[in-house]
Parts: structure tokens; sequence; C-alpha cells
């Protein structure tokens, strides 16, 4: 009897209280893990900073004043968007970090017990989703001693919220890779080719409306864009229904295509 077979079964057995204890117990282990090896949250300490930094001080005055304003008037515009720009790239740890647990041996471990598999992805993405937020706060706290100013707390939170949201979904993506690709290193290197395009070609450094046509176009179209200006509308004023739908909608549909395929995957492989 194949892996596959076995474990299917395995999992029908299992209560649904039964599978909330075992994700408890795999976040806790992961949790502690972190706590073993703190460097492990280096990029989600410096990375908010270094990059709030470099776009509001290299880049804010230029682009600032294209929006009709200055260094501030671009804060206002740049740090709802990281918000986005956190979401999707921190989710790419969840992807690397699982390849080296199949790497390391830690999947072989995890298939000797009678735990269901669903567990084992759904403890890996809580835990990413309190990197997460973790980068979120941080980037939060820079943000305010560069001077964006927080026009609504509620807003806030409801933009942290749909992040979160949307990075929960992404996550099944590079889950998924994490399963098919051989190394941690083949996922990072397939994560940046995803990333960049979606980063760069978006709303989220730099508004649309000076990029070409065809550019524009697939900006209207990437997701991060949807997310990052309904951010903005959220913290600082402005539409939000449309954009937050729309957000919501890829968020969806995205796990919904991409949640099944990873948890197969990961059933056939352990």
């Amino acid at each position: 009897m194949s892996a596959a077979t076995a474990s299917a079964p395995a999992d029908s057995r299992i209560t649904l209280r039964g599978h909330l204890r075992h994700t408890g117990a795999l976040v806790r282990r992961n949790l502690l893990w972190i706590r073993q090896d703190p460097e492990s949250m280096f990029d989600a300490l410096l990375m908010p900073i270094v990059f709030t930094l470099l776009f509001v001080y290299v880049f804010g005055g230029s682009i600032g004043q294209a929006l009709g304003g200055g260094q501030d008037r671009y804060v206002q515009y740049v740090i709802p968007g990281m918000i986005a720009m956190m979401s999707m790239t921190l989710s790419q740890g969840v992807g690397t970090g699982f390849s080296q647990d199949f790497n390391s041996g830690v999947m072989d471990r995890f298939r000797s017990l009678p735990i269901g598999r669903g567990s084992v992805l759904f403890a890996k993405i809580a835990v990413e989703l309190a990197r997460m937020l973790f980068a979120t706060a941080v980037l939060m706290v820079v943000s305010v001693l560069v001077g964006f100013e927080i026009t609504s707390w509620s807003g806030m939170f409801a933009a942290v919220g749909l992040a979160s949201l949307f990075a929960s979904s992404i996550m099944w993506v590079f889950l998924t890779l994490g399963v098919v690709l051989k190394n941690a290193q083949s996922v990072q290197a397939m994560g940046f080719l995803v990333l960049f395009p979606l980063q760069f070609g978006s709303s989220i450094f730099a508004p649309p409306q000076s990029m070409p046509g065809w550019l524009q176009t697939f900006t209207d179209y990437n997701p991060l864009s949807t997310l990052a200006d309904a951010a903005r509308g959220l913290m600082t004023g402005g539409p939000v229904a449309h954009d937050l739908w729309i957000t919501v909608g890829w968020s969806v549909a995205i796990t919904a295509v991409m949640a099944p395929v990873a948890i197969h995957k990961f059933r056939t492989k352990t």
C-alpha cells in the first residue's frame, strides 16, 4: 500500500478536534524551532526597516513630486503598499522551510506519527502568518518614525487582516513548490521569479499612471495592486470596496485552486 493510500484513511479517522490538537502541537514545535534559531527572524525584522528607509529616502522625493507633494506625500502612499509587499515576500518562507524539513528528514518523523497530514501544512501557514504580523508591526513602528500618519486605526487593522488573508492564499502556492521542487534554493529561485514581476509591476511603490500601457494593463489585474490600493483606502481614506472585494476574490480563488493541490502533493510525497 502506498503512502498516499495509507494516509488518506488515517486522515479520515482523525476528528476535527484531533486535527486542531495536532496543528497546535506542530505550531508549538515550529515556534520552538524559531526560538532555537532566532536568525530565522532576521528577514522579518530587517526587511521592513531596510525597504522603508530605502524607498522613502531614495525615491520618496521624486515620486512624491509626481504625486503632487513631496517625501511626506510619498510616505502616505508607499507604507500601505508595503503591507501588501510584506504579505507576498514573507510568504515565500513557508516554501523554503517546508523544503528544508523534507531534506532534513523531519517529514520522515511526521510520517511515522498518527497525525493528520493537513495539520503539518496548516501549522506551517499559521507560523508564517505570525512572522508576517511581526514584520508588519515592525513596519508600522518604522513608518511612524519616518512621518506616516495613521488616520484610521480600525482601517489599519482591517488592512492587515486583508493582507493576512491574501498571504495565506499565496502560501499554498509556495507550499506546493516546497513539495515539488528538490531543495530550498530551487524554491527561493522560483519564488523570486514570481515575486519580482508581481511586486514591481504593481501600484505598491509607484502610481501606475506613468507606466507604459501594456504594463498598466498588467498592473490592473495584479492582485498586489488591488491589495495595496485597498490598504491605502482603509488606512488613509479613499475608495475601498472595489479593490477590497477583488482582493478577497483573488484570495479565495487561489486558495480554492492551490490548497487541494498542495495537500494532494504532500500526501503523495509523504
